[in-house]
C-alpha cells in the first residue's frame, strides 16, 4: 500500500516532532521551513565565536523517568547530551536586599522566612505548594488528543489529576503580582512579583517550574537551543523524513473543503494527504487559508485582546569569566528606565558560563532581556531611527550593567540586539511573539481546556505548536506535534506507535 504523505509547515520543535512521529508510524513526512535552520524559535546564533541562545532557559523532561522525558528520547533530543541543573532559579535584588530563589522548597522557605519572619505563614503555603507539584504529571494532559480519549483514559487522567485539583484551583488563578501584594515585607512585595519573569504569570506555573527543577526535570541541555533542535532534525532525517529549507509556504491548497497540498512562494506545488501547520497561527488561518475556515471563537482569539510577549534581547560577548557570579539576576531599579517609550522597573542579566560550549575559554556570554512594545519597533522599522534606537537602548542598558559589574563594558567584544521585528522576520510569528499567547491567569483556562487543533469545515488539516498551546513551552510544542500524528493515526484506524516498525 502506498504511504500517505503528510506535509508539515514549519521546522520548529512542533513541526520536527510531528515529522518524527509521522515517520515512526509509516507516513512520509515533508517539512517546509522558511528559514535555513531547524528549530524555529528554539534557536541560537553565533557571533565571533560566541553563541547567543534565544530560547531555552530550562527544559521540562530532562529527568529520566519523569514527565516528558520519554518524548525527548523518542525524538533523539537528549541522548548523550549532558544536562546542567541549577540549585538556584535566579536572584532578585534592589541593591540592599537579595532574594535567592532556591529550587529546594525547604531551603527557599528558610531563606524567605529569614528575610521576613512576619510572612512565615504565606511562605509556608507557597513552599508546600512547590512540594506538592513535584509529583505533578503535567504530561498526562498531552498523552493523546482529548477527542481520542476513552473512558479508561479519562479515568486514568482523573486519577492523576485529583490530588492536584485543590492546589490548581488555589494557585492557577492567582498571578505573581497578586501573590506578591499579600506579603508584608516591602522588598518581597516588589521581588515576588518578578519571581517568574512577568507579573501576570500564574503562581502555579512558577510552582511547577521550581518543583521540576528540584527533581532534576527542568535542566539546561548542554549546547543550547539550536543544538537541541538539530538533534531532533537528525532523528527526523534518519527516520527517512525530508526537509526543504528556505521554503516558505504561501498557500494551503484546498479542494472540496479538504487540504490537499501547499504552494510555496516560488510557485512550486506539493501534494499531500494531510497538511499540518506548525507555524504562525494567524498567518495560517488568515493568509494561507484566506480566512475561509473560521468561527466566532477563532476570530476572537486573534482579535488582539489576548496577551502576547514581545521582547528585546541584548546579547554580549565579554572577554572575562563571570562564572563566579549568579547565572541569572534581576535588578529592581530605584527609578524606572524609559525604554522605547515605556517605563521599566527591572532589568534581568543572565550569563551562560554554566555551559562552556557557548563561549571561548575564559570568556562569557551575557544576555539582557527586556519586555518591549512591538508597535513601537514596527513604526520605525525601515528608517534610520530603527538602527539608532537599537543602539541607544543597548547603550542605556549597558550603563546599568557597568554599575553592577565595574569595567565590564571595556571587555565587551560583541554586541547583538534582537527586537520583536527580528523574531517576526525569523519565524513569521505575529507581532514577533516569543511564545504565542502569553501564559497568564486569563489564558491558563485556555491551556487547561485545550484549543482545537482543527478548523471548522476543513478536512485533513491540523495545527500544532505554540498557537494552540498557550504559554509557548518547548515540551508542549513537541507534544502538540505528537498529538497531531496520533489524531491522523486514529483517522486512518492505525495503532499509534513510538517504535520503529
Amino acid at each position: 500500500m502506498t504511504e500517505k504523505k503528510i506535509l508539515i509547515i514549519g521546522g520548529g520543535i512542533a513541526g520536527l516532532a510531528a515529522g518524527c512521529y509521522a515517520q515512526l508510524n509509516g507516513y512520509r513526512a515533508t517539512i517546509f521551513e522558511m528559514h535555513g535552520l531547524p528549530g524555529g524559535l528554539c534557536t541560537a546564533w553565533e557571533r565571533k565565536g560566541y553563541t547567543f541562545d534565544g530560547c531555552i532557559h530550562y527544559l521540562f523532561g530532562t529527568g529520566e523517568g519523569q514527565p516528558f522525558n520519554q518524548m525527548w528520547q523518542d525524538l533523539g533530543a537528549l541522548q548523550n547530551r549532558p544536562i546542567i541543573n541549577h540549585q538556584e532559579y535566579q536572584r532578585i535584588t534592589d541593591g540592599e536586599h537579595t532574594l535567592i530563589i532556591y529550587t529546594d522548597p525547604k531551603k527557599l522557605a528558610e531563606h524567605l522566612t529569614a528575610i521576613s519572619p512576619a510572612d512565615q505563614d504565606l511562605v509556608h503555603q507557597f513552599c508546600e505548594g512547590v512540594n506538592q507539584f513535584t509529583q505533578f504529571d503535567m504530561e498526562a494532559m498531552y498523552q493523546k488528543p482529548r477527542s481520542l480519549m476513552t473512558a479508561t483514559d479519562w479515568a486514568e487522567f482523573g486519577r492523576k489529576m485529583t490530588p492536584f485539583l485543590i492546589p490548581m484551583a488555589r494557585w492557577g488563578q492567582l498571578s505573581s503580582g497578586e501573590f506578591a501584594s499579600r506579603f508584608k515585607h516591602p522588598f518581597l512585595k516588589r521581588a515576588i512579583a518578578h519571581m517568574f519573569s512577568w507579573e501576570e504569570a500564574p503562581v502555579m506555573m512558577g510552582m511547577c517550574l521550581l518543583a521540576y527543577m528540584y527533581t532534576g526535570n527542568a535542566g539546561f541541555p548542554a549546547g543550547g537551543s539550536l543544538e537541541f533542535a538539530r538533534a531532533i532534525e537528525k532523528r527526523f532525517l534518519e527516520l527517512g523524513g525530508e526537509i526543504y529549507y528556505n521554503a516558505q509556504v504561501e498557500k494551503i491548497l484546498v479542494k472540496e473543503d479538504t487540504a490537499i497540498g501547499v504552494r510555496l512562494y516560488n510557485d512550486k506545488i506539493y501534494s499531500g494527504d494531510w497538511v499540518i501547520s506548525a507555524c504562525d497561527g494567524r498567518g495560517t488561518i488568515f493568509d494561507m487559508l484566506e480566512g475561509k475556515y473560521l468561527n466566532r471563537q477563532i476570530q476572537k482569539m486573534y482579535d488582539g485582546h489576548l496577551p502576547m510577549h514581545s521582547m528585546l534581547q541584548i546579547s554580549l560577548g565579554v572577554n572575562c569569566d563571570l562564572s563566579v557570579e549568579p547565572h541569572w539576576i534581576t535588578h529592581l531599579l530605584e527609578e524606572p528606565v524609559l525604554v522605547t517609550g515605556e517605563s521599566r522597573n527591572e532589568i534581568g542579566v543572565k550569563h551562560y558560563c554554566f555551559d562552556p560550549s557557548l563561549a571561548p575559554q575564559g570568556k562569557s556570554v551575557v544576555e539582557l532581556i527586556i519586555r518591549t512594545n512591538y508597535t513601537y519597533w514596527q513604526r520605525i522599522y525601515g528608517r534610520r531611527p530603527y538602527d539608532e534606537e537599537q543602539r541607544q537602548v543597548s547603550d542605556i542598558i549597558r550603563e546599568y550593567l557597568e554599575n553592577w559589574y565595574p569595567g565590564i563594558n571595556q571587555q565587551v567584544e560583541v554586541v547583538d540586539e534582537a527586537t520583536p521585528l527580528s523574531y517576526e522576520r525569523y519565524t513569521g510569528n505575529w507581532k514577533g511573539s516569543t511564545c504565542g499567547w502569553l501564559l497568564t491567569k486569563e489564558t491558563m483556562p485556555i491551556l487547561i481546556k485545550g484549543v482545537s487543533k482543527s478548523l471548522p469545515g476543513l478536512k485533513n488539516f491540523l495545527m500544532a505548536g505554540q498557537w494552540v498551546e498557550p504559554g509557548g513551552s518547548v515540551p508542549l510544542a513537541a507534544a502538540s506535534g505528537k498529538n497531531a500524528i496520533q489524531f491522523i493515526c486514529a483517522s486512518d484506524q492505525k495503532e499509534f506507535t513510538t517504535e520503529l516498525p
